[in-house]
């Protein structure tokens, strides 16, 4: 059986961390801080941004630095407890978010 889609779905999710993507990309020493952080090169990320997973880690490195969750939020209109519940509707995410 299908569920409904809500405002909790992975699909937001994922929505979510592509902006949180285009947020790092669009500020050279926010990307670099990610690429050393993740061990990943441009080539990775491109190859991997469609993933869930992946997309989950975009989450999980907002979420372990409260400056660049805080300014990715304000500038989103979110709130910083969405985004760790959004975290949880994407593979990987630690039971205790």
């Amino acid at each position: 059986m299908m569920r409904p889609k809500t405002s909790d779905s992975s699909e937001e999710a994922e929505v979510t961390a592509l902006k949180a993507l285009a947020f790092l990309a669009a500020d050279p020493e926010r990307l670099s801080r990610f690429m050393d952080l993740s061990g990943l090169g441009l080539d990775a990320i491109r190859a991997s941004a469609a993933e869930p997973a992946f997309l989950g880690g975009i989450l999980d490195h907002l979420l372990a630095d409260d400056s660049l969750l805080l300014i990715f939020a304000e500038e989103h209109g979110l709130r910083p407890e969405r985004i760790a519940q959004l975290r949880r509707k994407l593979p990987g995410a630690a039971l205790d978010l």
